[in-house]
Formats: structure tokens, C-alpha cells, sequence
């Protein structure tokens, strides 16, 4: 009578050998990861530079909308250097279809804020959204997937339709804090706005540096009666 080699254990034998020979790479340092090992190696997990700022109330960040917009808190989970892991971990994100790097880089930070007041009582998660042309041209919003990490993390809402881009603008890449506002505007609005009356809204993009974009949306979001906007990202500069 012969003797098969059950499903499960011909499955793992091919999985195996297929990591071998197709490696899933770090997003951050672009080496190997190891079989138990999620998007991130174990040595990038414990050296990227973690900010911690959920837990300090005037933080770099939330003094950036200090007398600009109301908000509850706001907080960056990386600090975010040129040439450093961070950036590249936001290029795989961004330009490389790395989608995987959003949600797990989000759950990562959802299970910071779940146990952190403000954040805690947060009720849906929404992303700054792309305008239409620079997502049909990209292919997807990157802050979605963040967004969508830290939703399942927290046990609420994601909202990705929640907001729209209702005017292209250029990139803000290379412009000044001034112009980064000018730029912006209120180039943003509101989808069905009885979705989210009353509630605490999180707002998160990937990165933030003057906070001119998130500023343009929490204004849009905070004329919505009843609503609370905390603010949240994956990076700061």
C-alpha cells in the first residue's frame, strides 16, 4: 500500500521552496526576509526611528496646527530623514505597489493608538485622498492602505470615500511652507457628510511636513456638525 505525504505538509515543501527561490525582500533595508518575518525585517522593526509622539500631547507635529485648525491630537509614527530606512520605506509604499507596507506599517500603529488617549475613541479612519487623475495615473492612494492598517488594528471604521480631491495641484515637493498653503487651499470636500456628523474623525496621510494638506482637509471635515478630527501619519519630517 503506498503512503501519501498529506496536502498540508506538500503545501508547506512548496511554499518553502518557493521562498527560496523568490525571497520577499525588507521594505526598509531591501534584505531577505526570514520565513516568519512580515514586510519588515526583525532588525528594521527595532531600529526604524520611532517618534513615539502619540504619547506626548505637544509634539513637533500637533505644534505644526497649533492656531491653524482644531484638533484633538496629532502624531507621526517615523521620523522621516533623506537617505535614510524611513524614505525607503515610504518610496516602496508610494511608487513600487508595496501596498503591503501601508497596512502592516498601519496595524503596527493602530495597536499604539488603540491603548492612547485622544486616538482611543476615534470612530473611522479616513485618508487624504488623491486627486482622480493622480490616482488613475498612480493606481492606488497610498494613505489608503496606512488608513486601512490602522482601522483593522483599532477595531473601527475605514472611510476611504469619506473625502475627495476636488482640485489637481502640483506637487509639494519642492515648495516653501507658504507656498505648500497657498497650494492647497481648500482644494478638498466632503462625501455624504450624515456618514460621519457627530463622530471622531482620524485623518492620516503618509507623510507630514508643513501639515498644509491635512490642515486643508480637517478644515473641510471639522465644518460637518458635531465632528472631532485627530490627526495621524505614517512619517514626519
Amino acid at each position: 500500500m503506498k503512503n501519501y505525504l498529506p496536502f498540508s505538509v506538500l503545501q508547506e515543501s512548496a511554499d518553502d521552496l518557493l521562498w527560496l527561490i523568490f525571497p520577499e525582500l525588507c521594505a526598509a533595508c531591501g534584505k531577505s526576509l526570514a520565513m516568519n518575518e512580515r514586510c519588515i525585517c526583525t532588525p528594521c522593526r527595532f531600529h526604524l526611528p520611532r517618534t513615539r509622539f502619540h504619547l506626548v500631547p505637544d509634539n513637533p507635529v500637533a505644534k505644526h496646527f497649533w492656531g491653524k485648525v482644531k484638533i484633538e491630537a496629532a502624531s507621526g509614527y517615523y521620523y522621516f530623514s533623506k537617505g535614510e530606512r524611513v524614505q525607503q520605506l515610504i518610496h516602496q509604499l508610494k511608487y513600487k505597489g508595496r501596498k503591503d507596507v501601508g497596512l502592516f506599517t498601519g496595524e503596527l500603529y493602530g495597536y499604539d493608538l488603540l491603548n492612547t488617549s485622544p486616538y482611543s475613541d476615534a470612530e473611522v479612519v479616513v485618508p487624504v485622498p488623491l486627486h482622480p487623475a493622480k490616482l488613475k495615473k498612480r493606481g492606488y492612494n497610498q494613505s489608503d492602505f496606512f488608513a486601512e492598517g490602522i482601522a483593522s488594528a483599532m477595531g473601527i471604521k475605514f472611510g476611504p470615500k469619506v473625502l475627495r480631491k476636488t482640485e489637481a495641484t502640483e506637487t509639494q515637493t519642492r515648495k516653501h511652507r507658504y507656498e505648500r498653503y497657498e497650494n492647497v487651499n481648500r482644494g478638498f470636500a466632503v462625501n455624504q457628510p450624515q456618514s460621519i456628523a457627530g463622530k471622531h474623525v482620524l485623518l492620516v496621510d503618509d507623510v507630514v511636513t508643513t501639515g498644509a494638506t491635512l490642515i486643508a482637509c480637517a478644515e473641510v471635515l471639522l465644518e460637518i456638525p458635531g465632528v472631532r478630527v485627530s490627526i495621524g501619519a505614517l512619517a514626519c519630517a
